[in-house]
């Protein structure tokens, strides 16, 4: 199974800048998985048209964090993703973030705006970066987990 992953859009309408690049890179995943910080429902909704699984995030409005819970755990494929928007500074994040789940084979994560992909311990995290604003990394980005039954593969697609 194909995914798209995305967070830290940062809007509160589109401009035409996200749809096109939804178009351009995701119109032939088969899920979307949305690790928060959307801003306002509207952006979320966008996503809809596909199955989506999604968190919020620490910058979303009241509406979106009413709708969406903090962190979940979806399973594609026999394999437990665990979806959560994260905390706090950069450094030591994944520490963090770990400590919210149990047995889960990757988690995604988002709030740093930096693009990783990286087996630790066992655990896939993989943090799709943000595709509209890259005032903590180099590049805005997003990402691809592509599920089979040998596991769980990830690519960060730079903007």
């Amino acid at each position: 199974m194909k995914i798209g992953v995305l967070s830290d859009i940062h809007m509160k309408r589109d401009d035409g800048g996200l749809q096109g690049i939804i178009d351009r890179y995701l119109q032939d995943v088969e899920m979307f998985l949305l690790c928060g910080d959307f801003i306002s429902l509207d952006i979320y909704e966008m996503f809809l048209f596909k199955d989506a699984a999604a968190v919020s995030g620490n910058m979303d409005d009241v509406f979106v964090k009413k709708t969406l819970p903090v962190k979940r755990v979806v399973t594609v494929n026999g394999f437990r993703i665990g979806l959560i928007h994260g905390w706090g500074p950069p450094a030591g994040i994944e520490t963090r973030i770990s400590r919210e789940f149990d047995d889960v084979d990757c988690i995604v994560y988002g709030h740093t705006h930096r693009a990783r992909n990286e087996k630790v311990a066992g655990t896939i995290f993989f943090n799709q970066g943000s595709p509209t604003d890259n005032r903590f990394a180099p590049y805005n980005s997003i990402g691809i987990l592509d599920v089979t039954d040998d596991g769980i593969t990830g690519s960060i697609i730079r903007l």
